[in-house]
């Protein structure tokens, strides 16, 4: 789907806040509340919208502490890789995780209350990963930028 200059602003506003009335998104985008609405629907149906979230205060919700992991494995075929995989994604603490080009094979973000609760992660998730040869955990001493907005140029 190719973006105009109304669907970065209607991406952009709900980005800012995905509980806007369409009044006044339609408002702020320049268009009437009709219109405005059957472009939201089009890039729901397009896929550019995947889903809408609300955005906690992982301090709040016991999830204060993130960390990052690198993680090299013991081979890299693709039974190793697809089990990795697999067992990320069941562990709720493990909230984003990439597969690297250099050093490391997999980079994960978990997050945890405190030092305490991620070595009971550690010990009980991420030490028994399947294929696993080494895992290095880095604390982040303060978090300077986090967003969930992509730039739309």
């Amino acid at each position: 789907m190719k973006l105009d200059e109304i669907d970065r602003r209607i991406l952009r506003a709900l980005q800012r806040d995905a509980r806007i009335q369409n009044v006044d998104l339609a408002r702020e985008v320049g268009l009437t509340p009709s219109p405005c609405l059957r472009r939201v629907r089009l890039l729901e149906q397009a896929g550019v919208i995947r889903r809408y979230v609300a955005v906690l205060d992982p301090a709040q919700v016991g999830a204060g502490l993130s960390l990052f992991v690198r993680v090299w494995l013991k081979a890299q075929d693709v039974e190793t890789i697809d089990s990795f995989i697999a067992a990320v994604e069941r562990i709720p603490e493990i909230v984003d995780c990439y597969i690297m080009l250099g050093d490391c094979d997999f980079l994960l973000r978990v997050v945890a209350a405190d030092l305490d609760d991620y070595r009971r992660i550690q010990a009980a998730h991420l030490g028994r990963l399947p294929g696993v040869q080494n895992l290095k955990t880095e604390v982040p001493s303060q978090t300077v930028k986090q967003s969930h907005a992509l730039p739309l140029r």
